[in-house]
């Protein structure tokens, strides 16, 4: 299940080993550091400063294997998804497609019967911004129901529908508005409002409308690579005795696809500091050519106050998010008044045991 933003952030604990230890080694001295220490198959460590990229690899793509990871190998990025998504929507927005004022019942009133009145008036701000009182998920049966619809392939806005169905027929888990409460559910329910709205696929829509214009030749959805081979990384879990375990790309290496507005892209990582690089820029008001200076604005300010935005968490100066699916860890770090952003990704979704480091990691690559 794909972890939320919390997780990270309430680990900001001392650790005595990070980066900063190997400082005279460079990044890939700090990746075979993190990599030593908390035993993950595989670490990737990317800073990006302006133009220039520094990538660390220590590792492999699959325990029981000597296949070292590469520098375009695909990441898994889980919740680093939903900025994403929130980005479509800006740029739908600035065609003219959507509003960010559209109500959950302008665009779903007709293909969900059942809507509680507390959900019906609630906007792309709210759903975005985890302000819609929508639970994290949907609960276990249905959720494996969704991954075995997943597994049979076919359309998957249809399972969209049904997934928003069950969740805005029930009571809100929070106060609307009020109350902050992580949620996956709140984004599935929005890329249902998009494909709604357009008569497209949200995968079609991010294809055409994010990753394309920004380059991100890499970009794709579930879990990398071939199940034949081990031809990407795989992720991995902790299994019998504490051994970790690989996962083929197939069903249980990844979230079903209903959820792929809140959390299934991989890219490399260089890509995705591309994607962090216009951020930056739009951050500082810069011309993008991307978006207009107002959706960037819109983009990185939490709409009901508080620290999150859309898909961005804002700590000071900086913007941060993770995502994991409990197999994968990936967290991203920009400084756009520095025009710094930091990666770090693990091919393991031990987050308790990774996210310390990961935290630490990032903090000293930002020189704090």
């Amino acid at each position: 299940m794909l972890k939320s933003i919390t997780v990270l952030a309430a680990s900001l604990v001392a650790v005595t080993l990070s980066v900063a230890d190997a400082r005279d080694g460079g990044v890939q001295a700090g990746a075979e550091t993190v990599r030593e220490r908390t035993g993950a198959p595989g670490i990737g460590i990317l800073i990006r400063q302006g133009d220039e990229i520094e990538l660390g690899l220590a590792g492999v793509r699959a325990v029981n294997t000597d296949i070292a990871l590469q520098p375009d190998d695909l990441w898994h990025l889980g919740s680093n998804t939903k900025s994403m998504t929130a980005t479509l929507v800006a740029r739908l927005v600035e065609q003219g497609r959507v509003s960010w004022d559209d109500t959950i019942v302008q665009h779903l009133g007709e293909v969900v019967d059942d809507i509680n009145p507390a959900y019906r008036e609630l906007t792309f701000r709210h759903l975005l911004s985890h302000r819609s009182g929508l639970p994290a998920n949907v609960g276990p049966a249905a959720m494996l129901s969704f991954i075995a619809q997943g597994a049979q392939g076919g359309e998957i806005a249809p399972q969209r529908i049904a997934y928003a169905a069950m969740v805005l027929s029930a009571e809100p888990a929070a106060e609307p508005e009020a109350e902050f409460l992580y949620s996956n559910a709140g984004y599935v329910v929005a890329g249902a409002m998009l494909e709604q709205a357009t008569g497209e696929d949200w995968e079609v829509l991010i294809q055409s409308e994010v990753f394309e214009p920004l380059g991100l030749a890499s970009a794709g959805f579930g879990a990398p690579g071939s199940a034949e081979s081990v031809d990407q990384p795989r992720g991995h879990r902790s299994g019998l005795f504490g051994r970790r375990a690989a996962y083929a790309p197939g069903p249980t290496a990844d979230n079903p696809p209903v959820l792929g507005p809140a959390g299934t892209v991989h890219m490399s990582l260089e890509d995705l500091s591309r994607y962090l690089a216009v951020h930056m820029a739009g951050a500082r008001g810069e011309d993008t050519g991307f978006l207009d200076a107002g959706s960037w604005e819109i983009l990185h300010t939490p709409p009901f106050g508080e620290h999150y935005a859309m898909g961005w968490a804002i700590d000071g100066p900086r913007l941060i998010h993770n995502g994991s699916n409990t197999l994968w860890l990936v967290q991203m770090t920009i400084w756009p008044d520095r025009d710094r952003a930091v990666i770090i990704g693990a091919n393991d979704g031990d987050v308790e045991t990774l996210g310390p480091y990961f935290n630490r990691a990032t903090r000293e690559a930002f020189g704090e």
